[in-house]
């Protein structure tokens, strides 16, 4: 399974929303520049993510983009089945022999548990070559 550009951006957006938590709405133009990305790709990574209740849209001049609920309550999973679907390591599962059916099973279940307990809270508190709280990812 390999996860697009759709996956890593919107992390990167609900990432950056979690780390101003409680700051009121952030414009996605501060995110596009501060990563160095599209904002017109931003925009529509976060329309899905809207759709489906994960932030919140305020809009006029000091408008932007919020997390409908606290970074904690929202896990990896939730942001990935939105912008890349269900998550399957290889087409066809069903149709494998069993013990490559098995294999493939194994590997979804293991991304999945990863993802599934994996907050955006953990993401935003995490810092390069620091652990927080021990926190680490293993697949």
């Amino acid at each position: 399974m390999k996860i697009s550009t759709k996956g890593r951006y919107g992390l990167t957006i609900m990432i950056e929303l979690a780390k101003h938590y409680g700051e009121g709405p952030i414009p996605l133009r501060k995110i596009a520049a501060e990563k160095e990305l599209s904002e017109a790709y931003l925009e529509q990574l976060v329309s899905p993510l809207r759709n489906s209740g994960l932030v919140k849209s305020v809009r006029g001049a000091y408008g932007g983009y919020m997390l409908a609920n606290p970074p904690s309550e929202i896990s990896a999973a939730s942001v990935i089945s939105v912008l890349e679907g269900p998550i399957q390591p290889v087409e066809g599962i069903e149709n494998e022999e069993a013990p490559q059916r098995e294999l493939w099973l194994r590997i979804r279940d293991a991304v999945k548990n990863v993802l599934d307990t994996t907050t955006i809270e953990d993401l935003a508190q995490y810092t390069e070559g620091n652990v927080v709280d021990g926190y680490m990812f293993y697949i």
